[in-house]
């Protein structure tokens, strides 16, 4: 808004220095031009202007110049354009929009977090974390166990990850780095955290819970081997669920929970135990 408005000096004529290279802001004259003023030159949408200082700046007009002179008294309604998005697509009528809500002064705005450095001072940056710690547990077994647990967890070409490596939630990457060592990268937002935290939380369990398992290569045939490798996995994963799982008679698994005791059957999966609710989650952990 230009007061005086021949542009001549003022704090109007600072601002307009400053922002008249943006085709976003514009320039409302409310009075008289007078030859020989800036408001005068400016109304010939010039490519350039000089300022106070002697330089010569751009200016990025659009030619959409409208003079007006209304009566005295009379109201004048301008309308403008807002770029200003509430959503990724504009939203209909009754449906949910969300986004950053920002408060400046007494006002409140919501607008897509792209938005943010554009209609406010304030900017938006991304933190990658990246969290490395002791696992001797075998990897698949960690894959495994996830697998159960969580909704979504994609395992990833060692092309892509330059090793072995999984995905949970296409949020979190986790990454064998060595024998006693994993990784996990995510980048940090209220819901990768969360899956974060829980990933961690369960793999210090493991740590702390299950024995060492060692995963055999993939060319071993025999039978009793891979029985007894299927028996080891079975073993820590259920120790890991439900805690205090032993050796029985008959080739049996005892597992006791809360004072409760069940015993499960490794080959066809049959679960005893006098508590309904044990029993349930034996076979379902099974």
């Amino acid at each position: 808004m230009a007061s005086p408005s021949g542009l001549q000096s003022g704090l109007s004529r600072q601002l307009f220095e400053i922002w008249c290279s943006d085709k976003k802001n514009a320039c409302v004259i409310p009075g008289n031009v007078v030859e020989g003023t800036l408001t005068k030159t400016i109304i010939n949408e010039p490519k350039e202007v000089t300022l106070m200082n002697g330089i010569t700046a751009s200016l990025n007009m659009q030619s959409n110049t409208k003079i007006i002179s209304p009566k005295n008294c009379q109201s004048v309604e301008m309308y403008f354009n807002s770029e200003k998005r509430l959503a990724e697509k504009t939203p209909e009528v009754g449906e949910t929009v969300s986004g950053l809500l920002v408060k400046k002064t007494f006002t409140y705005q919501i607008m897509v977090p792209d938005d943010l450095h554009v209609f406010s001072q304030l900017s938006t940056e991304n933190i990658s974390h990246r969290i490395t710690f002791a696992y001797t547990g075998a990897f698949g077994v960690l894959e495994h166990r996830l697998k159960q647990i969580l909704e979504s967890v994609e395992s990833l070409p060692d092309e892509e990850s330059e090793g072995p490596a999984f995905r949970v939630h296409e949020r979190l990457t986790v990454k064998y780095e060595s024998e006693k060592h994993i990784s996990l990268h995510w980048r940090s937002d209220p819901i990768s955290d969360k899956v974060s935290d829980s990933v961690v939380a369960l793999v210090l369990n493991i740590s702390c819970e299950i024995p060492k398992v060692f995963v055999e290569s993939e060319e071993a045939t025999k039978t009793e081997e891979n029985s007894k490798k299927a028996e080891k996995v079975v073993h820590a994963l259920l120790v890991s669920l439900l805690g205090d799982v032993k050796f029985g008679e008959n080739g049996k698994l005892v597992i006791s929970v809360d004072g409760n005791v069940g015993h499960l059957d490794k080959q066809s999966g049959n679960v005893e135990s006098e508590n309904e609710g044990l029993k349930e989650r034996v076979r379902v952990a099974f």
